[in-house]
């Protein structure tokens, strides 16, 4: 759901032109910021099992980046983040925390969708849940690249980029969406867990800065710097 993930953040930028989308984009990503840092660490787990080939699809123990209770939490410490900046709006400040609240919740709820029941409620040992679409991969790829087609026909309308960078954007999310595709359906299994997390690790991070300098206006380099003044009512 990588791509599907970047369409909601698209689809949220539309509710506040005056945040960087690259901000929702890294909000809509963070569980799995979360999640690979963890299996790093050694604190949650992936495995590749033998029939990844057919199926595509890990196993995760995931119960503190991805169980519901850790995405409720998760969000409200992103919201916490945004609310760190000192806005002379006081009721922007609170919208710019519920949006970035918002896309982190959203990760759960797309996942929810595609995963099969390894999704816990609160720690490892609670009921699990999940829809499975992945079991059906024509149909969850279909619904994700429809996610990702909604989020940029809602936000490039009315984005005033420049007509380079929009055209980039787009191209971006769409290679997103191929490369989505193709791990979904032709790649390898990766060698080991931490080659996984390592590699989306720093996939993430290359896509978050992509995004935040595409929709950055000039003179404004970085996203904290464009939440800042999101957060101060500045256009």
């Amino acid at each position: 759901m990588f791509a599907g993930h970047v369409g909601v953040a698209l689809a949220v930028g539309r509710a506040d032109r005056r945040v960087n989308v690259g901000v929702f984009v890294a909000a809509a990503l963070l569980l799995d910021i979360v999640l690979w840092l963890l299996v790093s660490l050694g604190v949650e787990s992936v495995t590749i099992p033998a029939d990844f080939a057919g199926t595509h699809q890990p196993g995760f123990v995931f119960p503190y980046s991805h169980g519901l209770t850790a995405a409720v939490l998760w969000s409200a410490i992103a919201a916490g983040a945004a609310l760190l900046y000192r806005p002379a709006r006081q009721a922007h400040k609170w919208r710019v925390a519920l949006l970035v609240a918002g896309a982190v919740f959203s990760h759960w709820l797309l996942d929810a969708l595609v995963h099969r029941p390894e999704m816990p409620l609160a720690g490892s040992g609670s009921p699990m849940v999940g829809l499975a679409l992945w079991d059906t991969m024509p149909l969850a790829l279909g619904i994700e690249a429809a996610i990702v087609a909604a989020g940029l026909a809602l936000f490039l309308p009315g984005s005033r980029l420049p007509r380079g960078r929009s055209i980039t954007l787009v191209l971006v999310t769409l290679v997103l969406l191929a490369f989505t595709v193709a791990g979904m359906t032709i790649a390898p299994p990766p060698p080991s867990a931490l080659a996984m997390a390592g590699s989306s690790l720093a996939a993430i991070a290359v896509v978050c800065a992509l995004f935040c300098w595409l929709a950055a206006p000039s003179g404004v380099p970085t996203c904290a710097r464009s939440i800042r003044a999101a957060a101060n009512g500045q256009e």
